[in-house]
């Protein structure tokens, strides 16, 4: 099985307003630094997304990858990669937990990584923290402000 990294946050905000933004990915390149296009190429019956392309320039990685999506409850995403050019693995997950007395929301991220170029477990997992630590700043501050990320 393979190894997966994972953090976690706490936005001042309830779920469903964190979940809204979460779903929105017309609006990811806005606030999240990597995400430079975000297409929703397929819905479900409840008009969520199901399957999303997204083009990524992260520096040293750039990618053109189909993500499918599932929403097993109205607190959870789930995601697994279609098809990739630089990816062979792009699982994940945000999880939504109710804190505060529901006034605050704590989102726990997973993010399981695997390229086509040979590159040592250690090193995919600092790559995964890093994506993993920036989404969710982006996110916070998104959520809270309706800001991007700077």
């Amino acid at each position: 099985m393979a190894e997966h990294t994972s953090s976690d946050i706490t936005i001042e905000a309830t779920p469903a307003e964190v979940m809204s933004v979460i779903a929105d990915f017309d609006r990811y390149p806005e606030w999240t630094g990597e995400v430079k296009q975000a297409e929703v190429l397929e819905r479900d019956e409840q008009d969520r997304a199901a399957k999303v392309r997204l083009v990524l320039d992260a520096g040293a990685i750039k990618d053109d990858h189909t993500l499918a999506y599932s929403w097993p409850s109205p607190n959870v995403v789930q995601w697994s990669l279609v098809k990739s050019q630089m990816l062979r693995q792009l699982d994940g997950s945000y999880s939504l937990e109710p804190a505060a007395g529901g006034k605050h929301t704590k989102v726990t991220y997973t993010l399981t990584v695997d390229v086509k170029i040979p590159m040592l477990g250690m090193i995919k997992r600092k790559a995964e923290k890093v994506i993993i630590d920036r989404a969710l700043d982006g996110l916070k501050k998104r959520v809270e402000t309706g800001t991007a990320a700077s």
